[in-house]
C-alpha cells in the first residue's frame, strides 16, 4: 500500500515538472514513465478494494430493492388507509345519524313528559287554589258571623248597661240627697259599658285577624309548594314526587 502513495507522488512530480504547451494549459509528459507508475499503482492496490467495490455494488442493489419494496408497501398502506378512512367515515355518518335519531326521540319523550308534568302541576295548583278559596270563604264567613255575633253581644251588653245606668240615674235623681253619687255611679256604669263594648270589639278584631293569619299561612304554604313543584319540573324531577310535595 505504501508503493501506491509513492507512485502517486512521482506522478504528481512528473506532471508538475513537465514542459507546458503555450498558450494552453497542457503539458508534455514522458508516456513510458507515467505508464510504468500507473502499472505500479494498479499492482500495489490490494484485492480487498475490488471486494469492497463488489460489496458497494451489492449494497446499491439491496438499497434499490428495499426502496422498491418500501414504495410498494407505502402504496399498499396508502390504499389500505384510504379504504379504512372511507369505512370509518361511513361508520361515523351512520353513528351520527343513529345518535341524532336517538336524541330526537329522547327530546320528544322529554317534551311529552314535561307536558305531562305541567298538566299535573296545573291540575294540582287549580285544586289547591280551589281548596284555598273554599277555606278562605269558610274562614271569612265564620269570622264575619263571629264578628257580627260578638258585635251584637257587645251592643246588647252596652244597651243593657246604658239602660241600667239610666235607670240607676233616674232612681238616684229621685233621691235628692244622693244626686251627686248617682251622677258619679251613672258615669261609671256608662264608662264600664263603653269599655266592655270596646273589649268585645277588640276580641272580635283579634279573632278575625287570627283567622285571616291562618289563611295567609295556608296560602303561603300553597305558594311554596307550587314553587317547589315548578323548581322540580325545571330540574327534571318525577311527577309523582312533585305531586306528593304539593300535597305536603
Amino acid at each position: 500500500m505504501y508503493r501506491v502513495f509513492e507512485a502517486l507522488d512521482e506522478l504528481v512530480a512528473i506532471v508538475e515538472e513537465a514542459r507546458g504547451i503555450p498558450p494552453t494549459r497542457s503539458c508534455i509528459v514522458p508516456r513510458g514513465d507515467v505508464l510504468d507508475l500507473l502499472d505500479d499503482v494498479r499492482e500495489a492496490i490490494p484485492g480487498e478494494l475490488d471486494d469492497a467495490q463488489d460489496v458497494l455494488d451489492h449494497r446499491d442493489r439491496l438499497v434499490g430493492d428495499a426502496k422498491e419494496t418500501a414504495d410498494k408497501t407505502v402504496d399498499s398502506a396508502n390504499s389500505e388507509a384510504r379504504h379504512t378512512i372511507d369505512g370509518a367515515r361511513e361508520e361515523a355518518d351512520r353513528l351520527l345519524a343513529d345518535a341524532k335519531a336517538q336524541a330526537d326521540r329522547m327530546v320528544a319523550e322529554a317534551s311529552a313528559h314535561a307536558d305531562e308534568l305541567v298538566g299535573v302541576a296545573q291540575s294540582e295548583a287549580q285544586r289547591l287554589t280551589a281548596d284555598a278559596k273554599r277555606d278562605f270563604d269558610a274562614v271569612t264567613a265564620r269570622g264575619r258571623a263571629e264578628s257580627e255575633r260578638m258585635v251584637q253581644a257587645g251592643q246588647a251588653s252596652y244597651d243593657r248597661s246604658v239602660a241600667d245606668g239610666k235607670a240607676e240615674q233616674q232612681r238616684l235623681v229621685a233621691q235628692t240627697e244622693v244626686v251627686q253619687a248617682a251622677h258619679a255611679e251613672s258615669a261609671r256604669v256608662i264608662d264600664a259599658a263603653h269599655a266592655e263594648s270596646d273589649r268585645l270589639r277588640d276580641e272580635c278584631d283579634r279573632y278575625v285577624d287570627s283567622k285571616l293569619g291562618e289563611f295567609e299561612d295556608l296560602l303561603s304554604s300553597t305558594m311554596r309548594s307550587v314553587g317547589r313543584g315548578r323548581q322540580q319540573l325545571r330540574t327534571g324531577a318525577g311527577s309523582v314526587d312533585y305531586a306528593a310535595d304539593i300535597r305536603r
